[in-house]
């Protein structure tokens, strides 16, 4: 059995994060969130947001990333990502937890 690890978030999606922020009155946190639904069980939520006092922290660079603690166990040793390709840009999660997955690249079964 793997070890719960939090998950990382890769140097891209900083970046990223600090290019979105960057003209920002008021810079947001990246939430990742997992909630129920979704074509294949649970599907991730990803939205600009504040932290909250229970929140998960990751940071480099005066950017954060906050995760709940309700989403961090189905989060365990995942990847956070940004990916720019011909369909589009977008943050991903490759999330080892996750047994399947569905199309849309937001839901997921475990």
């Amino acid at each position: 059995m793997q070890l719960a690890l939090p998950p990382k978030v890769t140097d891209r999606a900083f970046d990223r994060l600090a290019e979105i922020n960057e003209d920002a009155d008021t810079p947001q946190a990246l939430r990742i969130a997992v909630e129920g639904g979704g074509c294949s069980g649970f599907q991730y939520e990803i939205k600009l947001d504040g932290p909250q006092g229970d929140d998960l922290v990751l940071e480099k660079n005066g950017q954060k990333v906050v995760i709940d603690p309700v989403s961090l166990p189905f989060l365990s040793n995942a990847v956070i990502d940004f990916s720019e390709e011909l369909i589009g840009a977008r943050f991903t999660i490759d999330n080892p937890n996750a047994t399947s997955s569905c199309g849309c690249g937001t839901s997921f079964s475990m």
